[in-house]
């Protein structure tokens, strides 16, 4: 692409060669720009404040040196320098450049700018790529105590959206790169998003290194890596779950399914990207779900061994908790819809919309799941050796027989795409708040949340979660966000193309997220949004939120 530049860590791009200038700045430092309101007058230690906006520096000298140093423009999106050199994505006006950096300058020296680095902030990693990591940068770079925002690898719509600097080459899966990348840059958090690394041991690692790390080790993430662990670990400690068996045979499994009957639920014992589950409506599928993972092969490892467990009625809802290995702290509620069709039908996803709040989750039945199902786990957890730091994330049903909640799965980190509805809610600043998790010191902490609600409509490539074409072109994305008020539109599938455009290149691609001042009217901002984006390759539900607005009580 014209206009790459190369960084220590990463690399960045700029629609042309002549939209990038080298600039003054030192190897091996860092300057990063974000756009985020603050209250002007506050110290913002080496956050150099100035009009209302605000400059993020990490840097290794005196802040009296700027004039000599890669300098602050006038705010644009993903305006950052790496190793001497800017990336000037949409920039308003690169010729300001010089003039504002010796303004900047000036008033530094003058004491016109807070320069007080001991009110120096926190640089954040946050692990992955996808549309749950683009709310987690969003809410985090919105935190008063953050001073910059990384997202490895993050994809082209996150670096478009100036919420983080992306650095696309850092192999999260290779802890040494990782820790080295963290120690160059000074991170004092990290903050990994999808499972595969939780599991994989990346915590383990990072915490080891000495590196404040939000997300479970990989013991403690077997919750969400083996059914069969979760499932052994609620009968220890009577935690209220469907009765179930674990099979590596596909002919016992068949045997037993025959004597349960249908419909039944057939899951794959690892991780298999939210389409492990297969909730059978009669004999003949549960077989071929059964031979599906046990004998095709179909799910690779995570499908070598499948739990086997009653089918509930009722509702489903999510609950999260954060986790300090001994106290948990409940989240804003939030609802899914797993399946791709409306109405609820077809096959399971990996979240084709979600709301927060869940009517379905009153504040009597929040208390009887932290007393019965989190806190149980937290306890229990401990006990076998495998203390839990992260979100917990609590896949529920309301048993329609009962009305009492049961456990249906746990996954070990936010949940895609219920964490952008909650982190749009969300008003605490949430760098304190994940560190404080990291230190076991959640106890007496307490959360402020909008009172408005929110709700995400997931925009997905036409055939998902089956076979989807890639690259497909997507057009009027910027005119779209503003269609509306308090609409944002988090990425989780994009690239740009040699030509500079907006690609799909996943299933699920866009979460267009909303808030109003109940789920109706932030349903009617999302859904408004959704129809002026053009992207004919895509598709999404239409019902959204249908539970909740039915249970708004009617205008007379």
């Amino acid at each position: 692409m014209a206009g790459e530049v190369s960084g220590i860590a990463g690399t960045l791009h700029s629609p042309s060669e002549a939209c990038i200038r080298p600039l003054q700045a030192r190897e091996n430092h860092l300057y990063h720009c974000q756009r985020l309101p603050f209250r002007p007058g506050c110290s913002f230690g080496k956050r150099i404040s100035s009009n209302g906006s605000r400059l993020k520096a990490k840097s290794l000298f005196s802040i009296h040196s700027f004039s000599s140093l890669l300098a602050y423009s006038k705010w644009a999106h993903a305006r950052t320098s790496f190793g001497g050199a800017v990336d000037y994505r949409r920039c308003n006006n690169p010729r300001s450049l010089t003039e504002d950096s010796n303004i900047m300058a000036s008033k530094a020296e003058s004491g016109e700018l807070s320069t007080d680095e001991s009110d120096a902030g926190v640089v954040v990693l946050v692990i992955g790529g996808g549309g749950r990591e683009h709310a987690l940068c969003y809410a985090l770079q919105r935190s008063s105590s953050c001073d910059a925002v990384f997202c490895a690898p993050g994809n082209a719509g996150i670096a478009d959206s100036g919420d983080a600097t992306c650095i696309s080459d850092l192999d999260i899966h290779n802890s040494s790169a990782v820790i080295s990348f963290c120690q160059r840059w000074g991170v004092g958090l990290v903050v990994v998003g999808p499972e595969s690394p939780l599991v994989a041991g990346l915590v383990n690692d990072l915490v080891k290194a000495g590196i404040p790390t939000f997300g479970p080790s990989s013991e403690a993430a077997a919750l969400e890596g083996s059914k069969d662990f979760m499932k052994k670990l609620c009968d220890k400690y009577g935690i209220p779950t469907a009765k179930y068996q674990t099979f590596t045979n596909a002919s016992d499994a068949k045997n037993y399914i025959e004597k349960q009957g249908a419909p039944i639920v057939v899951k794959a014992d690892g991780l298999a990207s939210g389409k492990g589950v297969v909730v059978a409506e009669t004999l003949e599928e549960a077989y071929g779900a059964v031979d599906s993972m046990l004998v095709k092969g179909n799910f690779g490892s995570a499908g070598r061994q499948i739990v086997v467990e009653e089918f509930l009625e009722g509702e489903e809802a999510s609950f999260f908790a954060l986790v300090d290995g001994e106290n948990a702290l409940p989240l804003a509620s939030a609802q899914d819809h797993k399946r791709v069709g409306e109405g609820d039908t077809g096959p399971n996803t990996g979240g084709m919309g979600a709301y927060s709040s869940a009517p379905i989750l009153t504040k009597e039945l929040e208390s009887l799941v932290m007393k019965s199902i989190i806190l149980p786990t937290v306890k229990g957890m401990e006990a076998e050796g495998c203390r839990f730091v992260g979100v917990l994330y609590a896949g529920l049903i309301i048993d329609s027989k009962s009305g009492l909640p049961k456990l249906l799965e746990y996954n070990v980190r936010f949940g895609d795409p219920e964490c952008q509805v909650l982190m749009v809610r969300l008003e605490s600043d949430l760098v304190q708040i994940l560190l404080a998790a990291c230190k076991g010191q959640l106890s007496g902490v307490t959360l402020d949340w909008s009172k408005d609600s929110a709700l995400v409509v997931v925009l997905a490539s036409k055939g998902y979660p089956g076979d989807y074409k890639r690259g497909t072109i997507i057009k009027n994305l910027q005119e779209a966000e503003v269609a509306a008020s308090k609409v944002k539109i988090f990425h989780a599938g994009t690239a740009l193309d040699s030509h500079g455009n907006m690609v799909a290149m996943g299933g699920r691609v866009l979460g267009v997220t909303a808030m109003g001042s109940d789920i109706a009217e932030a349903q009617e901002r999302a859904y408004q949004v959704v129809n002026e984006i053009i992207w004919p390759e895509g598709f999404c539900r239409r019902d959204i939120g249908w539970r909740a607005v039915s249970r708004l009580p009617v205008a007379k």
